[in-house]
């Protein structure tokens, strides 16, 4: 199937790289939009109003081509876990994650710029921890890594991997994207295109 532009509105290199395993072409124009968490919302409706929020801001720079916006969510307990801001942070979420389960919600949404047809989605994988060492918490947050990503871990890391006793779901899920669903929505979402009027400019 024939796609139109793609504009992934995420700075994210773990995004970035999952798109392209699929053998996606696509720019990237970054959205400024806060990832702020509202107590409120459920952790399904926090992840899928910012990942449509950012993909929107991004329609508004853009003239056709469909916009995608990303949001990742960590959730253990009654907390919402986003991405850390400092080291100290980063490992007060290690030490709540050691030896738990915690749920990772991952919402996107699409947006078509020239119909404003849009659909949001979300995917949620559950993940077991082993028990950590304070070692291997200060170890990891040294590196750095933990620092852009929510749940200060990346189950894709060197070190940040072996901290996974299993999962139950879709592990790209946990990696920033859920491949799956997400290339089943945009076949989907693309097929139907062509039926919609287009906006006037």
């Amino acid at each position: 199937m024939k796609l139109p532009p793609l504009i992934l509105a995420s700075q994210s290199p773990r995004r970035r790289v999952l798109l392209r395993q699929i053998g996606l072409r696509f720019v990237v124009c970054p959205s400024a939009v806060r990832e702020d968490i509202w107590d409120h919302e459920s952790p399904e409706h926090n992840a899928k109003r910012i990942a449509l929020s950012k993909a929107t801001e991004v329609s508004r720079k853009v003239k056709r081509g469909i916009v995608i916006g990303a949001d990742t969510i960590v959730v253990q307990g009654k907390s919402i876990l986003g991405k850390p801001r400092t080291a100290s942070e980063a490992k007060r979420m290690l030490k709540k994650l050691s030896g738990r389960m915690h749920t990772v919600y991952t919402a996107f949404a699409l947006i078509d710029v020239e119909t404003n047809k849009r659909v949001v989605r979300i995917e949620r994988t559950k993940v077991w921890f082993r028990v950590l060492s304070n070692t291997e918490i200060e170890e990891y947050v040294r590196s750095g890594s933990p620092m852009d990503k929510a749940g200060a871990y990346g189950i894709q890391d060197d070190y940040g991997a072996v901290f996974v006793k299993r999962i139950e779901g879709c592990f790209y899920n946990v990696v920033g994207f859920p491949l799956t669903k997400f290339y089943q929505t945009l076949q989907s979402f693309v097929a139907h295109r062509q039926t919609l009027p287009r906006r006037r400019k």
